[in-house]
Order: structure tokens, then sequence, then C-alpha cells
């Protein structure tokens, strides 16, 4: 069963063994060559077939591009094969760290992916890249893969379940770096001394502040979970060769949690599987259907439905005021309680404007649909009628959905909320919507089918058909795979596709 591990700040002089530590409770775990159960590894090769999915529709976009450029810029390290890049031939290889880069980059970009949500937020399929990456670096079979992978995702989960970072704005990729690195020690079978040491170095190198998710959101967003990938190849690649880290780097007195979360008083549960346990993490994981902020996909499929069962909210003339009443997090992170300007602003960038849901629900009423481009575009943002309903759309904070936001009871969490629309002859149409329909407990769960065709659907504009046909067919094996398999397990562009896209000159 699970082991809640009591987690707080220690002064120098008091004792704390390092098996006491939490990174090398997040090394032992590493470490434990438990099976992985079967509907963990399917639920695995849905996330490798979502991820390339979403790179696949983002290949093409200036930040990708100048991520695949630098790894381009960058040859094959000497003591592996390397690792592929997604849109670019198979055999043109880069430096396993160079690719976690540009893949990690390729798969935030749009933020369409998965996401699990508790004490704090996190995107868990940022985990893959930096672990497919070493895998094929090094020649790792498909089981060591899955086996790696799951780590990722069991320690990613098991931090963001425990150890809120945004209230102290710090970004949620500090729980990544410790997740990538403890996956990566998984799939190589590295001893818990030496993941110990890596999670220490990715943690410390990971740390850094909400802003790049605040006003206006540039494109580092993207290259955010990115960097905490390449940190934590680096950081594997420094502990293998006997280097050490920070220590105590959560529990020390001038360490994380004293001063960068919750201070010197702080204390947190932080439950990790026991010895012996399947890492069932990625199970209680979701994705999304529409490319936005993971608190928005309820409300693009409640804007949807309102949109066909009262056309007259798509003429803001008639509306006086929309308020979406909802919980903390929706209110002040990408509602209107952020105070952000940006979020009502037509000219704003596509990264603000998915964090914000009064765009985004404005949109979607309108529309009746959500696309990753057409919904985006600053035409679609700058129309009259869009920005004249927009400005009648605010947030609210409610108790309940709150309450209901920070459940850890699955059958009622939600990040959802209900609307108030108030027409301007004075009647009221009110809805309510708890999670998205592509959400397990949802009205249309996601399963296989649904993440092939969401792979088909972003791949086709770029990838040949054949090519779509051989990476699901490989993807579906991904147990199963030889290491030569493993090593072509990447996305090529059509040709031509790739040359449409920007290449940036720099340093390398």
């Amino acid at each position: 069963m699970t082991v809640n591990h009591h987690v707080r700040v220690y002064k120098s002089e008091e004792p704390l063994a390092r098996e006491d530590q939490l990174a090398w409770k997040i090394a032992e775990v590493a470490a434990d060559p438990v099976a992985v159960e079967p509907e963990v590894v399917d639920m695995i090769i849905n996330r490798v077939i979502d991820n390339a999915a979403v790179a696949a529709a983002s290949i093409s976009r200036a930040p990708v591009s100048a991520a695949r450029q630098q790894a381009l810029d960058h040859p094959v390290s000497v003591s592996g094969a390397g690792a592929t890049i997604f849109g670019c031939a198979l055999e043109r290889r880069t430096s396993p760290e160079w690719a976690a880069w540009a893949n990690g980059v390729a798969v935030r970009e749009l933020d369409y992916h998965d996401t699990f949500l508790a004490a704090d937020y996190s995107h868990p399929g940022d985990n893959i890249p930096p672990i497919l990456a070493v895998a094929q670096h090094v020649g790792s079979d498909g089981a060591a893969l899955v086996r790696g992978i799951a780590t990722g995702y069991e320690i990613q989960v098991d931090l963001v379940r425990a150890i809120c970072l945004h209230e102290h704005k710090i970004d949620h990729v500090a729980h990544l770096g410790p997740s990538a690195a403890a996956g990566i020690g998984t799939l190589l079978g590295l001893a818990p001394e030496v993941i110990y040491q890596a999670v220490g170095q990715a943690l410390h190198t990971t740390t850094a502040t909400r802003q790049s998710r605040k006003g206006e959101i540039s494109t580092w967003k993207a290259h955010a979970p990115a960097f905490a990938g390449k940190m934590a190849v680096e950081a594997v690649d420094r502990a293998m060769r006997g280097e050490t880290s920070p220590s105590p780097i959560y529990e020390g007195e001038d360490g994380v949690i004293a001063w960068m979360l919750d201070g010197p008083g702080a204390a947190y549960e932080v439950p990790l599987p026991a010895p012996g346990e399947a890492k069932r993490g990625i199970l209680d994981t979701y994705t999304k259907e529409h490319s936005a902020e993971y608190q928005a996909q309820a409300w693009i499929d409640l804007a949807r439905k309102l949109h066909g069962a009262h056309p007259e909210l798509l003429d803001p003339a008639a509306v006086e005021s929309v308020v979406l009443h909802t919980s903390h997090h929706t209110h002040y992170v990408i509602g209107s309680g952020a105070g952000d300007p940006q979020k009502y602003d037509p000219t704003a960038s596509r990264e603000t404007l998915d964090h914000s849901i009064p765009y985004i629900f404005t949109v979607a009423l309108q529309d009746g649909a959500w696309h990753h481009v057409d919904s985006y575009t600053p035409e679609r943002a700058g129309r009259a009628d869009t920005v004249a309903l927009w400005n009648k759309v605010t947030t609210a904070e409610d108790a309940e959905w709150t309450r209901r936001y920070h459940s850890t009871d699955p059958n009622e969490k939600a990040f959802g909320g209900r609307v108030v629309i108030t027409l301007t002859d004075g009647t009221e149409i009110v809805d309510e919507i708890a999670v998205a329909d592509a959400h397990p407990l949802g009205a249309r769960p996601f399963a296989r089918a649904d993440y092939i065709r969401k792979f088909r659907l972003l791949a086709e504009p770029v990838l040949e058909a054949a090519e779509i046909e051989r990476f699901i067919e490989l993807a579906e094996r991904l147990p199963e795979l030889t290491p030569a398999e493993v090593a072509q397990l990447s996305i090529v562009a059509k040709p031509g596709v790739l040359a449409t896209a920007p290449a940036p000159k720099g340093l390398f």
C-alpha cells in the first residue's frame, strides 16, 4: 500500500539520515523493479501517441522550430547512438539532452497533452521526451522505456498531490525535474545512490518563478518543461559520474521548502508507493480534447452545449453579463481574478489567450467548437462581436467549486463550475459542468480509439499517411519493442514541411 512520508525542514544541526530524505525515498521508488501493470502499460501507450499528436500539430511553429534548430546544431555525444527529433529524418540524431529539449517544446507548445491537478498542477506527459531520448541514446528496449515512463508519471503525480508550488509563485516544472530524473534512473537500472543525487540536482536547477505564466505570457511557457527535462538528463549524467548534489535538497535549512515554499515550519505528507507496490500514478491523469489550459476543458464543453441550445447568446447585444462561478485556481489564474488586462486584449499572444477563460468561453460559445489553430488567430480574437461579448464575461470564486477542485475523492473532484448568463431582457440562463467530456468521469471518456483519432487529426496535415500508420503500429507494441524499434519511435514530417518553418540562427 501507499506510504505517506512526513517531510519537514531540519536545522543544520539536526540529524536527518539520507535514508529519511524525500529525495532518497523517491530514488528507492525509482529503483524498485516492480512490474508495470497491464492497464498502466496501455495508458503509457496512449500518452506516447498523444504526445506525438500534439508535437505534430506544433511542428512548424516558431518556438518549436527554434528548439529544433538548437538541437540540430549539436552533434550526437560520443558514448551513444543519439536520439531522434520530432519531424526530422530518423537517422538525423542529436545528443539526448538536446532531443529532450526540442521534443519537449514540441509536446508542450500547444498546451494540448495530458494533465494532473491536485495540490499543484502538472503535465506529466512532459516526462516522456527526456526518458525516450535517453532510451534511444543508450539502446534501451520497449520494456525498459515503459518502466521509466511509469516512474516519471508516478513521482510527478505524487509530488503534485502533496506539495503546492503555485501559491509561492514557483513554476510547476519544479516537480518535473525530479520526476524525469527518477524515470531515467529506472530506465537505466541505476542504484538508489545515483538516482538520489540526480533527483537533488534536477530539483535544484529547475526551480523558477511562475512569471512565465503571468501577464503577457511568452514562448518560454513551452520551453520551461523542456528545460526541466534537459536538466534531468544532465543531472543523471553528472550523478553517474559520481558528482553529488545539495543535500538535503527538500528538507535543508536553506533548502527548497524552507525558502521557496511553506517555510521553516512547513510539513508535508508525500504519498509514494511502498516497496513492491505497482506504480499506478498515470491512471489518475487525464488528457485534453481541446488545445487550452486544463481548467478550460470543461468550460469549452459547456459552451458548445449552450451554443446549440441557446442561439440567442451569440449576439452580444442580447447579453448583459456572463459570470463563471468556479474554483479559486480558475478564477485567479486564468480568470478575471488574475487582474491581468492581457486576458481581455484582442492582440494578446496565443499563450496568453489560452490562459484566458473569458476569451475561451466566448469563442467556444459563439463557434460551438474549438480548434487548436483557428480559435487563436488574431482575426478570430479581434472580431468585433467577440470582443463585445468577451468583455461581459467574468469569473467569481465559489467555495463549493474550490472544495471540489481540491477534493481527494476522484468521484467529486471537479474542474468546471456554474455559469449564470443574464440577458438584457432580464432572463437568466444557468447551467453547470463538473468535468470535461473527455475526463474519465465525463460524458465521453477518452479511450485508445480517441487518442488515435486525435493523432490522425493533428498529424494528417504534416505527416504522410504511411508515416502515421508506421508510428501507430510501433507505439501500440511499445512494451515489446526491440532497441532498434525504440530508436524509430518518432515522427517524420512530409517533405517540405520543416522548410516552411522559421530557421533562426543563434550561437550554436
